[in-house]
């Protein structure tokens, strides 16, 4: 397949880009600089002053779009909540218009989501089937990130939205952070420790995006978590036993909310999260559970 990749150089592009290429998949990633092939890798430009990227985008099986300032990205002033919105919007956007131009229209796109369009609880669970979404910041650009993509639908274009939990990976995502205070025996649970945590491995996101991209059922809403979410003072325990630190240091919700703001929301407040659509289609997960995960991101097996 030909397959156009929007966010192809960030944290999840970079995994499903490896994926595709041992796949051995013709592979286009959109970028701000120049067009260019770079180890068979072939570079357009887009959102850049009188860049065309439909004129080098002929006969594309699929899109994938990743695109978007990270939510880890800084603290969440009104500033940098603008640059989060508006680089999910203009990306998704340029994506339509892209395949309007286009005369032959990919089969699917695979946008990304994020598990934020649902309320935060420490009671119910959620699947694709819940119709309460949440109002606050997160929540809100999630669904407008949704709508914007599911206008590929009016060109005959498959959408599915990927709603992605927590991504753990072994440089980038969120575990870094996690395991560093218990690098420093300093590690203990964040918060009440009662928040749910609906993690997944960076791998396992890659392939449930080949999934959804190659499996024509697969349309609309799908979780990407790992179907073992975990409560955050867990979390914190299973690191602990996998690195073979002490859990003991308890950092307090204000601390964290002093120390990040509203960003603070990402590690205090959290969704219990089931992928049911995957697990209807039959995909299974290499990683589904957490202490499996640990072992193989942080490569300390008990020690």
């Amino acid at each position: 397949m030909k397959i156009v990749i929007a966010g192809g150089t960030g944290f999840v592009g970079k995994a499903l880009t490896k994926l595709l290429q041992e796949k051995r998949h013709e592979i286009i990633i959109l970028t701000r600089n120049k067009s260019g092939r770079v180890n068979d890798i072939q570079y357009v430009q887009w959102l850049q002053h009188g860049a065309r990227p439909e004129q080098l985008l002929d006969a594309v099986d699929a899109f994938v779009n990743l695109a978007g300032i990270s939510l880890n990205n800084g603290r969440w002033t009104q500033k940098q909540k603008k640059a989060i919105y508006t680089s999910r919007m203009d990306a998704t956007l340029e994506i339509i218009r892209i395949m309007e131009h286009l005369t032959s229209k990919p089969k699917v796109l695979v946008n990304a989501s994020a598990v934020g369009i649902y309320p935060t609880s420490t009671t119910d669970i959620y699947t694709e089937d819940s119709t309460d979404y949440a109002t606050d910041f997160l929540g809100t650009t999630v669904q407008d990130w949704e709508r914007h993509a599911k206008r590929a639908e009016k060109l005959g274009v498959r959408v599915a939205l990927a709603r992605f939990g927590v991504i753990l990976g072994r440089n980038s995502g969120a575990l870094p952070s996690m395991l560093l205070p218990y690098k420093l025996h300093i590690g203990g649970t964040i918060g009440s420790g009662e928040q749910w945590l609906s993690w997944v491995h960076v791998e396992d996101v890659a392939r449930a995006i080949y999934f959804a991209m190659t499996n024509d059922d697969m349309k609309g809403p799908f979780n990407v978590t790992a179907p073992n979410a975990t409560r955050m003072k867990d979390f914190g325990k299973a690191i602990a036993n996998v690195m073979g630190r002490r859990h003991w240091m308890p950092v307090p919700s204000v601390a964290m909310r002093l120390a990040l703001g509203e960003q603070s929301m990402l590690v205090l407040e959290g969704q219990h999260v089931l992928p049911t659509v995957l697990e209807k289609h039959h995909f299974t997960f290499k990683f589904p559970h957490l202490k499996e995960a640990l072992k193989d991101l942080s490569h300390i097996n008990g020690q």
